[in-house]
């Protein structure tokens, strides 16, 4: 957390972010690209805006709350709950120059008041904590305790070019702390407030920001060198890359997406990486998944979810996504998993993954493929609790095809 207040210029930089996301719509990190893109600010600040931000928007609800204000009202009132912001975390109130006040003994009593409700003093919006209670039941209370903290920073080391100790030793010639990830053998937690991305090591493709959770998911694919593998929904890439270390750069690695932007931001990636035997290819329709029938040895599938397992990285979801829209994302994943599972030959394995922790997304899916298709068989799973492991929240199922 601060230990000095913000100054007014970048107070007034939170509220026009806020603003930016709860009043039009915009993703957060499109909200941070734009309001910095033109700005001399140095790293150390921006980290800290982004700090208050993220805290912000990951217990909303409490911070207007206590500031008796609506999220719509963020650009008329933001600056009150900047004052409540600061007061709430002990901090020197900043200096701004038309900030309205805050009675500080009103602000205690609804602090207590705010104390009495769980769900509330999580920040978490009443439609999820009812979806999370009816999926989890007496799990939801923890795991909603785990999503409102910030999210600790990891780094996967990449394999092409060196171990996580390798790396780890450049990163401390670099002033970046870090300490190794128990568990997740390509991880390393940053402890340090460094500017990563401006650092040697990242120049060279030595790391990705990664969580460690969302490691565990590659990993389980356990890739070999020479096989040929299919990353399905590879996104802008960052699996594939763990893969294609996995690999030690030998064999074909397939990447593929339905939207191409996505895909070129992947080669970039790649050739700093050192990753040259991934290919991409673009979903144009569904002859491009029928012609690869029977062929991998591995896939993955990371299939869109609701991302209800990384809110305290992307906190600005919940205000923004409703229960309307998770049958759709189901559906959507129930398609994937039937139609692209067909790219595995007899005796591959399909990983399918998700970034949500709820049984609906997960277990519920696998259990429904397997009772249409008794061609497949289900290694293990496993869910990552954020509550549990402090990483990330996701899920993972180890499926074999056993026959045509």
């Amino acid at each position: 957390m601060l230990h000095s207040p913000l100054s007014a210029s970048s107070n007034e930089l939170v509220i026009s972010i806020l603003t930016m996301v709860l009043d039009q719509g915009k993703p957060l990190d499109r909200a941070y690209s734009q309001h910095f893109s033109g700005l001399q600010l140095v790293p150390a600040e921006q980290a800290r805006i982004a700090l208050v931000t993220g805290d912000i928007l990951r217990r909303l609800n409490l911070y207007c709350f206590l500031a008796e204000i609506s999220p719509d009202e963020m650009e008329r009132f933001g600056s009150k709950l900047l004052n409540v912001w600061h007061l709430f975390h002990q901090l020197d109130l900043p200096r701004m120059q038309y900030a309205l006040p805050v009675d500080p003994q009103r602000l205690a009593a609804r602090i207590e008041q705010a104390k009495a409700q769980p769900m509330l003093w999580d920040g978490c919006p009443e439609w999820l904590d009812v979806m999370g209670r009816e999926q989890l039941g007496e799990q939801w209370p923890k795991e909603r305790a785990a999503l409102c903290v910030a999210p600790k920073r990891f780094v996967r080391a990449n394999g092409l070019k060196g171990s996580r100790e390798e790396l780890a030793a450049k990163l401390a010639a670099e002033y970046v702390t870090t300490t190794l990830v128990p568990g997740v053998e390509s991880a390393l937690e940053v402890t340090s407030d460094s500017a990563l991305f401006r650092t040697q090591s990242f120049k060279e493709g030595l790391f990705e920001q990664q969580d460690a959770g969302s490691q565990r998911v590659a990993a389980a694919l356990d890739a070999k060198p020479g096989m040929r593998v299919i990353d399905a929904c590879a996104g802008a890439g960052g699996k594939t890359l763990h893969i294609a270390a996995q690999m030690q750069g030998k064999g074909r690695l397939l990447a593929m997406d339905v939207e191409q932007w996505k895909l070129d931001k992947l080669k970039e990636r790649a050739r700093r990486s050192g990753a040259y035997n991934v290919e991409t290819r673009l979903i144009a329709s569904s002859k491009t998944i029928k012609r690869l029938k029977l062929s991998a040895d591995r896939v993955l599938l990371d299939v869109p979810c609701s991302g209800l397992g990384v809110l305290k990285r992307n906190p600005d979801a919940k205000w923004r996504d409703t229960p309307d829209r998770l049958p759709v994302l189901m559906d959507l994943q129930k398609q994937i998993l039937a139609s692209y599972s067909r790219m595995v030959k007899v005796g591959g394995i399909v990983v399918y993954a998700t970034c949500s922790i709820f049984p609906g997304e997960n277990r519920e899916q696998i259990d429904a493929f397997l009772a249409q298709n008794d061609n497949f068989r289900l290694l293990e799973d496993e869910t990552i609790s954020p509550a549990d492991t402090g990483f990330d929240g996701f899920y993972l199922a180890k499926l074999e095809r056993i026959k045509e």
